[in-house]
């Protein structure tokens, strides 16, 4: 195991100073929870601008797939600047029309699919918002609280894992009616199935009472949630709401963003559960942090907009495609396996940290979408805000790197090639953290 490379209390003299100039010219709305000024990085490891080495278990918030600077991306990436940095979607290129190939190979839907190209996952989702009023001829759609889907203001009306995303932005896009994500650990309905008491208040409470189902045209849901906690949803809970959109007549939208291009163990997370999307929402570790998204649709549904009815300058960069290319090929033939072998040893270390730390209330996620809730208690599960911030601050300090989700969640989003070595050593630095933050924060 790598020994903890940290020289110095953090923020180091050279990265205090970025973060002082960066103050005076950077927007300060970017939620920055602690002070990494990053210098370069290989695989999982990452160096600050004084020297410091870090494990990486962010990966730019799930971007980088194929850990920092793969040798095969960064190659196709090189070839491809050779010959041209742009062209508009006005035209057409190799690089673009093969990405739409392999994707449509690998889609989750047992029929023909085409792809629209963007370059984040906030403009594959407003894709899919207009792709299905346009394609059903409706207007209204269902989303969940605790999801995020972006911040633009068709998909910051569906976002809502903080209310600081919409404080002073309303109105976004009319039309959009939340109802809770199940979530076993905390559950807000009666009976043992959250899944099915949530599809049961869609289609006998809110189909009923509130929203006209034959005025609905998609419900855009996260197959597990990602910013709302890493949820994990019960078995049968997609099943049901594709049932629900079949008998409605209502497209399922499924947003793959953070959970798609290997990250649970399966190419898409959705397959878990072999559950069929009408449309899929890609970006992050698709392009291995070259900025790139996609809504892929079932060809019938796609076709039912014409010639400039959507549109995207940037879209379909040729850098971009390239990157996805060779991520794809990495992905399908090494690291998607990977990630759930490593993933299913992470759970289980994660799980005996759980025996001996009443603190952990719940560890859950698949293949290499994984975290831990933090309560205060494990029997009155009251999240524990502080001690979470706490943790991921001082797994800062202690050379890992962290970000929270939800109320009191710490998340596991390593590169996909992650050894498990890495991951040994990363839980040692988890446990370190745990217990400074835990006498830091005066719990017991």
């Amino acid at each position: 195991m790598r020994t903890r490379h940290i020289r110095t209390p953090l923020p180091g003299p050279k990265a205090q100073a970025l973060i002082e100039r960066d103050a005076a010219v950077t927007s300060p709305s970017y939620p920055r929870d602690y002070p990494f000024a990053m210098s370069h990085g290989r695989g999982c490891e990452a160096w600050d601008v004084d020297g410091n080495r870090f494990l990486d278990f962010a990966a730019g918030i799930a971007v980088c797939s194929t850990g920092h600077c793969h040798p095969d991306v960064v190659a196709a990436i090189q070839s491809a600047a050779g010959k041209f940095l742009h062209i508009s979607s006005d035209f057409w290129h190799e690089g673009q029309t093969r990405l739409a190939e392999r994707v449509a190979a690998v889609a989750p839907m047992r029929e023909p699919a085409m792809s629209f190209f963007g370059q984040s996952g906030t403009e594959a989702v407003e894709a899919a918002l207009k792709l299905a009023r346009y394609a059903t001829g409706r207007s209204r759609f269902i989303g969940f609280l605790g999801g995020f889907h972006g911040r633009t203001m068709g998909s910051l009306a569906f976002t809502s894992s903080k209310y600081t995303q919409q404080r002073r932005f309303a109105p976004t896009m009319p039309g959009v009616t939340h109802v809770p994500y199940p979530n076993p650990y905390r559950p807000l309905f009666q009976g043992a199935d959250q899944g099915k008491a949530v599809v049961d208040y869609i289609e006998q409470g809110i189909f009923r009472g509130n929203v006209p189902a034959d005025e609905v045209a998609a419900i855009l849901v996260e197959p597990l949630q990602g910013e709302g906690g890493y949820l994990v949803p019960p078995d049968g809970f997609l099943e049901r709401l594709r049932a629900l959109c079949d008998r409605h007549g209502i497209l399922l939208i499924l947003d793959e963003v953070q959970t798609g291009i290997g990250r649970t163990g399966r190419m898409f997370a959705c397959e878990h559960w072999r559950v069929q999307p009408d449309i899929l929402t890609l970006a992050k570790g698709l392009g291995s942090g070259m900025p790139i998204g996609m809504m892929v649709a079932r060809r019938q549904v796609m076709q039912a907009w014409p010639r400039g009815a959507h549109g995207n300058t940037f879209g379909g960069n040729p850098l971009c495609c390239a990157a996805a290319l060779a991520t794809l090929d990495l992905v399908e033939r090494e690291y998607m396996g990977n990630a759930a072998t490593v993933g299913a040893m992470f759970f289980e270390r994660l799980q005996a940290l759980q025996a001996r730390h009443a603190e952990i209330g719940e560890v859950r996620g698949k293949g290499l979408f994984l975290a831990i809730e933090l309560v205060k208690d494990p029997v009155s599960k009251e999240p524990a805000h502080d001690l979470c911030d706490a943790v991921v601050r001082q797994a800062f300090q202690n050379g890992l790197l962290l970000l929270s989700c939800g109320d009191s969640t710490v998340r596991f989003m390593p590169p996909l090639m992650v050894s498990f070595a890495e991951v040994e050593e990363a839980v040692t630095l988890l446990e370190a953290s745990l217990n400074e933050a835990r006498q830091g924060v005066g719990v017991r």
